[in-house]
């Protein structure tokens, strides 16, 4: 005889008491057979996640290991030096923090720094942001603007938001030094601070990795301070060192707090008895929803403003590490894990007509939060707005899973740093299992690579072309491509001089821009 819906809550409830975290499974169609069918593979989930926490090589292609579980407890590092170096850069930024905050370090102004730019791409701005929008109030002590894109719009746009640009302290965050975007906007915002008759040298400090272009850069500009990054933390696991801890401590965040709810959460999520581990019982359920393919997505549902940008950082630190070719012996795969999500219950109106009645191409992670986190009025006798919110999250749990659709259920208590400490903790933990359930590594991104080196030989055929009109004779597409030996490229060609041509940088023989045979000149 099946059990009830409620006899199944009960029994696969996972509660983290010390975290104010639980886990509901129920409402995943999984059995007990394959529970135990997947023992195995568990079991040695759990012997990786050992090996890699205790320094062995867990990112074979770049010969490196994977340490960010060490950040948020520094006596785990396999050596004493590391230990060391990651106590010595959580003071640092403590101190940093406290120093700008108490204006002992003060603009070129001599006032206080109140506001904070951070420039990044990939992990070094997505997890920083999100964790300044879901902890900002309104006793924040600096007003936190990021640059996180190449768009020349977009540069412009957050630039000229900034009220207090003589007030402007900015952290630079690249690893190599070299990443395109990040320089770009460094870059940009120079020459938009020296239109204003200021100098961003004078206000910068970096994250970067030690002998980096950026590194070297700051040192030579004379740069308020460098912070490390170690090549042992890959972006997307990047939250819990500098790269998140300085800005979130610049704006007034509580890191220790941060850093004591990922460990706290990282001691459940160790515990080889999977009823009470709850990464390790979402690793089953991502594994179960897809079988172990990817064949359906995950959609993340948090109910709470706040939680807005996580569906956005998840998708990094999951797509980015499942999303691959091959599985560790080479053999090809194509594993991934597709996300999205946005936030209860705008998707009520947006999305999740098709969730319940379209296509079954995908399973939920409904976020509860239980707090309010703020007063709220009754809009009806004895109901509030969050009353309506936590309804909607419920009603639409009933409705999906009525209607055949899988999802879990993760609450939490509050929204405060040690929670969203334990929410990194618990999916960076979920997608390390995961990864080793599905055989493939987890902390590689060569599709990543790829895209970049694809990117710069754009840029070399935008050179190639520029360089080919300079001579002084017009040519069409076609023309252009033949004069430099890129006949395979033509089409690429015409889109990069069509590109140039409208944003006035090459004149064009004629203004419609799908005339295949206009010459172009410079």
């Amino acid at each position: 005889m099946s059990l009830s819906l409620w006899e199944r809550y009960q029994k696969n409830l996972c509660v983290c008491a010390d975290i104010d975290l639980s886990l509901d499974i129920s409402r995943m169609r999984f059995t007990d057979a394959f529970m135990a069918e997947m023992a195995p593979k568990m079991s040695k989930a759990f012997d990786d996640m050992a090996a890699l926490e205790g320094g062995a090589i867990a990112n074979p292609d770049e010969n490196r290991r994977v340490g960010h579980y060490w950040l948020r407890a520094p006596h785990l590092a396999p050596e004493p030096e590391l230990r060391e170096e990651i106590e010595q850069t959580q003071a640092a930024v403590k101190d940093f923090a406290k120093s700008i905050h108490n204006g002992d370090i003060l603009a070129p102004n001599g006032k206080k720094y109140t506001d904070l730019l951070v420039i990044g791409i990939g992990g070094s701005a997505l997890g920083p942001q999100w964790i300044a929008s879901a902890l900002s109030t309104p006793a924040d002590k600096m007003r936190v603007h990021f640059l996180d894109n190449t768009d020349p719009e977009g540069i412009e746009m957050t630039l000229s938001h900034i009220e207090h640009l003589d007030s402007l302290l900015v952290v630079v965050i690249s690893k190599s030094g070299s990443t395109p975007e990040t320089r770009n906007g460094m870059i940009s915002a120079a020459k938009y601070l020296e239109a204003k008759g200021l100098k961003l040298s004078e206000r910068a400090v970096a994250i970067t990795g030690k002998g980096s272009k950026l590194d070297n850069t700051a040192h030579a500009e004379g740069w308020i301070r460098t912070f490390p990054m170690w090549d042992w933390v890959g972006g997307r696991t990047s939250e819990l060192s500098a790269v998140g801890l300085l800005p979130a401590a610049l704006q007034g965040i509580d890191i220790d707090a941060l850093c004591a709810g990922a460990a706290a959460c990282d001691i459940h999520t160790r515990k080889r008895d999977i009823a009470q581990n709850p990464a390790a019982l979402m690793a089953l359920m991502w594994y179960y929803a897809t079988s172990g393919k990817g064949l359906k997505d995950l959609v993340i549902l948090p109910y709470k403003d706040k939680l807005l940008l996580f569906a956005r950082d998840l998708q990094q630190l999951i797509m980015e590490s499942l999303g691959k070719a091959l599985d560790l012996d080479g053999n090809p795969v194509h594993q991934g894990l597709t996300v999205y999500g946005n936030k209860g219950s705008t998707d009520q109106h947006a999305y999740v007509q098709q969730l319940r009645d379209g296509i079954n191409n995908f399973f939920v992670t409904f976020i509860d939060v239980l707090e309010y986190g703020a007063p709220a009025v009754e809009v009806d006798p004895n109901i509030t707005p969050g009353d309506f919110l936590h309804g909607f999250l419920l009603g639409t749990r009933s409705a999906l899973y009525e209607s055949g659709r899988d999802s879990m259920t993760i609450t939490v208590k509050r929204i405060d740093p040690r929670t969203i400490g334990s929410l990194i903790a618990l999916f960076e933990r979920a997608v390390g299992f995961y990864a080793s359930l599905i055989h493939i590594n987890a902390y590689h991104q060569p599709g990543v690579e790829a895209g970049k080196k694809a990117a710069s030989k754009i840029l070399a055929l935008q050179t190639k072309c520029l360089e080919k009109l300079s001579e002084g004779t017009p040519l069409t597409a076609h023309e252009t491509a033949a004069a430099i030996d890129a006949s395979d490229d033509e089409e690429t060609i015409w889109r990069i001089l069509t590109y140039m041509a409208i944003n006035g940088r090459i004149h064009a023989s004629s203004d419609d821009c799908y005339d295949f045979g206009r010459k172009f000149s410079k």
